[in-house]
């Protein structure tokens, strides 16, 4: 095949390993754990994994890490699914399990006892902590159990297998380097006693093979060609690659590491993000304030952003903060040339139009998409009472304000020029509505008579109002880099109050019948969506994807 230019270091790797004939395709693997939903690191793992795939005209598998069965939910499966299909990413069929395995990795682990490189042990973990030291200088020593027989470990290991033991009382350990600098080659553990219920093999198994032993094999079982990991991996590729080499295994894949993503005002901690979701900080995984892919997916963000996002970012060896803004300009570029325009009102006041007639309603003419000519108008009632938004109107504005203040005129967009002639207020003082008076000539928008206005506001006219909930979401966290806490603080105490504030607002009509793959302009307000899980036809429930532009900057920079 033509072989394509690389753009990063993992594409030059596979680029020598195609002209130099080590390999002649390309196969990698995502491999998620079912114990969670996947965040935005993952996404950029996975846009890493089938696009590199795809560009060398090679393949994918989705391989679901399923080693541990007290932390995996069959829920974490069918949500992984649903999000990589998402994306916009297929994989090589069938789906694999590391569970598909088991029997293989079972034997693979008597092959090592048969060679003398693995050992059952009695050690409790805390002990055998102990015993293995630390990188800080402390040494390991050898397990009592080290140099117990070949034949008594398969003893012990086909023990362990039919149940006779209880967990945590013996572990199947590689027999290493104790040694070694490294502390993942100090005869780590290969499998551990665990009686539970798996979620595709039931109770066939008690023993579970650790996941520093099933994945350089399951790798190999696939045929996978390039393991492409992040970079936290990168101190346990000597023992992947001993375990393969040790059992003589042939053509071996290739495990490569990368930078895992850091983004700001968030935590990419799965332990974290189920602990939000545990103690009701957020309204699941799916809240719109989580870092999850489906998350995104409620607040309204499209894949193509999120890839787009993930391309932007590029991949490297080395750990760096992304500033979350990235993301935000990604989605907020996307929807400027997609999203249609709508008139929301959030913070509504009232507004009577003096001299128009009482009942009359007219239709008026309002662009859907100035970047878009191809997008056309849509018609907006218009009449004797409307709702602006609060700070649209001020009794005793600033210099330099544009928008309606007493004597004052402004354009409704699309609609009239109007002038402000008299405010109604609360027994508090507060201006509860506005009365104005219209110019009927100036229908459209413009002055006939080349009058100009600095202001141009939008409206919502009140008898054909529809209400809505609106939300509207910021960073989850007031820290922008949430790795930076005290020492023995929790990240979780700097969560941002207001990280969703609600609105009771007053819509157009038109968003009455918005879909959930809509998305829309609110003018001067942001972008937003339907709500996935809370809206209904008879109460609307619209997300803030993003704002027009970075007010979350500019506030902390204030």
């Amino acid at each position: 095949m033509d072989i394509p230019e690389s753009t990063n270091f993992i594409q030059d790797i596979i680029v020598d390993d195609l002209k130099t004939g080590k390999r002649d395709h390309v196969l990698t693997r995502f491999p998620p754990e079912p114990n969670g939903y996947i965040h935005i690191g993952h996404a950029k793992s996975i846009c890493l994994n089938f696009g590199t795939a795809k560009k060398f005209c090679g393949k994918t598998n989705l391989r679901f890490d399923d080693t541990n069965p007290t932390k995996e939910d069959t829920e974490y499966v069918d949500s992984i699914y649903n999000d990589v299909h998402w994306l916009g990413f297929n994989w090589e069929e069938p789906v694999h399990y590391a569970s598909d395995y088991y029997d293989q990795l079972y034997d693979f682990a008597e092959q090592l006892i048969q060679l003398g490189k693995a050992y059952v042990d009695d050690l409790s973990p805390e002990e055998m902590r102990e015993y293995r030291g630390n990188d800080a200088g402390k040494p390991s020593k050898p397990s009592p159990y080290r140099d117990r027989s070949i034949e008594e470990n398969l003893d012990l290991f086909r023990r362990m297998k039919a149940g006779e033991f209880a967990d945590g009382a013996k572990t199947l350990r590689a027999k290493l380097d104790l040694s070694s600098p490294n502390m993942n080659m100090r005869d780590p553990a290969v499998y551990r006693i665990k009686h539970a219920t798996h979620h595709r093999t039931g109770d066939k198994w008690c023993i579970y093979p650790m996941y520093d032993f099933a994945h350089p094999l399951s790798d190999w079982i696939e045929g996978i060609t390039h393991s492409i990991c992040t970079l936290e991996f990168e101190a346990h590729r000597p023992l992947y690659n001993w375990f393969l080499e040790t059992l003589n295994l042939k053509n071996r894949p290739q495990q490569i590491e990368f930078a895992r993503l850091n983004l700001s005002y968030t935590v990419m901690s799965k332990r974290k993000l189920l602990e939000l979701v545990k103690s009701g900080r957020v309204m699941g995984w799916d809240d719109p304030r989580m870092p999850t892919v489906c998350g995104f997916r409620r607040r309204g963000y499209t894949p193509s952003s999120i890839r787009e996002f993930c391309d932007r970012i590029g991949i490297s060896k080395a750990d760096s903060m992304v500033d979350i803004n990235l993301l935000y300009f990604c989605i907020r570029e996307e929807l400027n040339r997609t999203a249609s325009r709508a008139m929301a009102v959030l913070d509504p006041i009232k507004v009577v139009i003096d001299n128009w007639e009482d009942g009359k309603v007219e239709e008026v003419d309002v662009e859907n998409n100035p970047e878009d000519p191809n997008a056309g108008t849509r018609k907006v009632p218009f009449g004797k009472e409307l709702f602006i938004e609060r700070d649209d109107f001020m009794e005793n504005p600033p210099k330099k304000y544009f928008r309606l203040k007493p004597d004052g005129e402004v354009r409704l967009k699309g609609a009239y020029f109007v002038k402000c002639v008299s405010v109604e207020k609360d027994a508090d003082g507060n201006v509860t509505t506005v009365h104005c008076t219209y110019d009927p000539a100036t229908k459209g928008g413009d002055s006939p008579d080349g009058r100009k206005v600095k202001g141009t506001i939008h409206w919502v006219n009140a008898s054909t109002a529809v209400d809505a909930e609106v939300r509207l979401f910021d960073n989850l966290f007031t820290l922008e880099n949430t790795g930076d806490v005290p020492d023995g603080e929790d990240p979780l105490n700097y969560l941002n109050p207001d990280s969703m504030i609600v609105k009771q607002a007053k819509l157009e009509p038109s968003l009455a019948k918005a879909n959930l793959n809509d998305r829309f302009q609110f003018m001067r307000q942001g972008y937003f969506c339907l709500d996935s899980r809370d809206s209904k036809p008879e109460h609307l429930v619209f997300n803030r994807t993003v704002g027009l532009k970075d007010s979350w900057g500019k506030a902390q920079a204030k």
